[in-house]
């Protein structure tokens, strides 16, 4: 599995419903397929005798969740048959949640267990998402940023790596980045300080109460499998009516995404992410923004936003 798991360094699109032994034999540019279709597909394997890989089925909650949400408050489905334009912004609108959080600990399982030190130990000097999506995303961030040299102002590039996609020239007094590996923390220039860990092992977050006025996340929070104790210290750490900026992609090193990520599309990313918000507590309603900068023709980039209640 280690091997494994070093090997396919190459961000996938999400795919749900796709073969494993498909996945490792081909790169795939297809688009993200709807979650009815694939769930569909992996019952009808299941009950007609097949047997799939664990970390193909376990991912199947939030499928689960959204016809239970349908049976219980009525509400409208929230797990789109087809992608459709605004899905991805409606996902979070007039949201009835369940009164406990709907995920088990198997939808947060990833098909390589290997630990998260060993596959990020080599640094990896690279972008995870294509031109475009990179413009969109510094562009989104060019109007939801504090401005420049803000006196007091602290940022939380969580997730980080060597380049945090902010505004040419962006600064501020305190841009803290916080990632898995050392060599690409020293080469990101926005960064004042650093510190490397392991939010899986060690979700506690290593800063005071009321610190930080953004955090950001990008293209990772896929990645998180305890994401409930990370999302209440983010709460923790924010300051009242700070922002919390997560943004993805459908790329992803798919052996260390959790289950429940590869086994469904982008419009139940951002319903799985929104839950995260809502059930940390502390945190306004969450808002689903699809900035894709050429539908199609380069890759989506999505965020899910919130701001920490003045309250908390």
């Amino acid at each position: 599995m280690a091997i494994l798991g070093l090997q396919l360094q190459q961000r996938f699109p999400v795919l749900t419903g796709v073969c494993y032994s498909r996945l490792i034999s081909a790169t795939i540019h297809a688009p993200a397929v709807a979650s009815v279709s694939s769930l569909s597909c992996k019952l009808k394997k299941w009950n007609n005798g097949g047997r799939l890989p664990r970390r193909l089925v376990v991912g199947l909650g939030a499928s689960f969740w959204a016809q239970y949400m349908n049976m219980a408050s009525n509400s409208k489905s929230f797990i789109a048959s087809a992608r459709l334009k605004g899905a991805v912004e409606q996902a979070l609108q007039n949201v009835e949640w369940p009164e406990q959080f709907p995920f088990k600990d198997e939808d947060f399982q990833r098909f390589n267990e290997t630990p998260d030190s060993l596959f990020y130990e080599a640094p990896r000097f690279v972008t995870h998402i294509d031109v475009a999506a990179i413009a969109a995303l510094t562009k989104y961030y060019s109007e939801v940023f504090p401005p420049s040299n803000t006196p007091g102002v602290s940022i939380l590039d969580m997730c980080s790596s060597w380049v945090s996609h902010f505004p040419k020239g962006y600064k501020q007094e305190r841009v803290v980045g916080m990632g898995m590996n050392e060599e690409e923390l020293k080469r990101n220039p926005v960064l004042t300080e650093y510190v490397v860990q392991d939010l899986n092992l060690k979700p506690k977050l290593p800063f005071e109460d009321n610190s930080f006025d953004v955090i950001t996340n990008v293209v990772s929070v896929d990645y998180l499998t305890k994401p409930l104790d990370v999302f209440k210290e983010m709460c923790r750490i924010l300051k009242p009516g700070g922002l919390a900026i997560m943004s993805f992609s459908n790329r992803c090193f798919w052996t260390k995404a959790i289950s429940i990520w590869t086994s469904t599309g982008d419009t139940d990313h951002a319903l799985i992410v929104g839950s995260y918000f809502h059930y940390a507590g502390g945190f306004e309603p969450p808002q689903a923004v699809d900035i894709s900068p050429n539908p199609g023709r380069s890759d989506p980039m999505y965020i899910v936003f919130s701001r920490k209640l003045s309250t908390a």
